[in-house]
């Protein structure tokens, strides 16, 4: 099942509990990384192109400054929402992220020593938290490419999200803004809307390549056993 990898821009920020390189050809590093993925296996990549500093701000907005919660991600890549979710956290509460590919995953277990890195398929989310004893995610944040999902891969793992996310929680992703009339993507966004009483778009982010935007989604419905 593909999910999609993210790689980060220029970024001055370094949280508590990363080993990032101060050379900033850091993100040429990354970018190199990213695009070598991509080219050994296009279905498992869902883009070409790194997501930026402000993308990354945008997606993690729902992360709280107080409290200690479970933030979750799908599809963390090379870590770019990660660092900025390890910066609105401060080392509280607990972070596990998701990643398919080896390396990628080898690689946030190298610079994030606090964060909890599964090499696993999203699906699996629900006994990946079972598995830790971790209860319910507050906020689960997602970088998978939804719009190149077939329906029932796209129904699968939103079933996984929505049997892992608290009644309170926000379920946050992103979309690309040339993507949004291909049949996948509107497919996405009417399963959004049929699993969760609230559905917000943000503004669209000009700066990132290709330009994007956030989806929150909150107040998950009650699933259907198969769903």
């Amino acid at each position: 099942m593909p999910q999609l990898a993210l790689c980060q821009t220029k970024s001055t920020r370094h949280p508590k509990g990363t080993d990032f390189d101060s050379d900033p050809s850091t993100t040429r590093s990354d970018s190199t990384v990213f695009l070598q993925q991509w080219m050994k296996d296009p279905s498992q990549i869902g883009a070409i192109a790194p997501s930026s500093n402000w993308l990354s701000r945008a997606i993690t907005a729902p992360v709280p400054e107080h409290g200690n919660p479970l933030v979750v991600e799908l599809g963390a890549g090379t870590g770019p929402f990660t660092e900025e979710i390890q910066r609105r956290t401060g080392g509280r509460g607990r972070h596990l992220a998701i990643e398919l590919n080896v390396r990628l995953a080898g690689l946030l277990r190298k610079r994030f020593t606090q964060v909890e890195v599964v090499e696993s398929d999203a699906i699996n989310l629900p006994a990946i938290l079972a598995d830790r004893d971790a209860g319910k995610a507050d906020i689960i944040v997602s970088s998978l490419p939804w719009s190149v999902f077939t329906s029932h891969t796209q129904r699968d793992i939103m079933g996984a999200v929505l049997r892992s996310l608290s009644p309170t929680g926000v379920f946050t992703t992103f979309a690309y803004r040339h993507a949004a009339p291909i049949p996948g993507a509107r497919r996405f966004r009417r399963l959004l809307n049929e699993h969760f009483e609230e559905v917000v778009a943000g503004r669209t982010v000009w700066r990132n390549l290709p330009p994007a935007y956030v989806l929150h989604a909150r107040r998950p419905r009650t699933i259907h056993p198969t769903a």
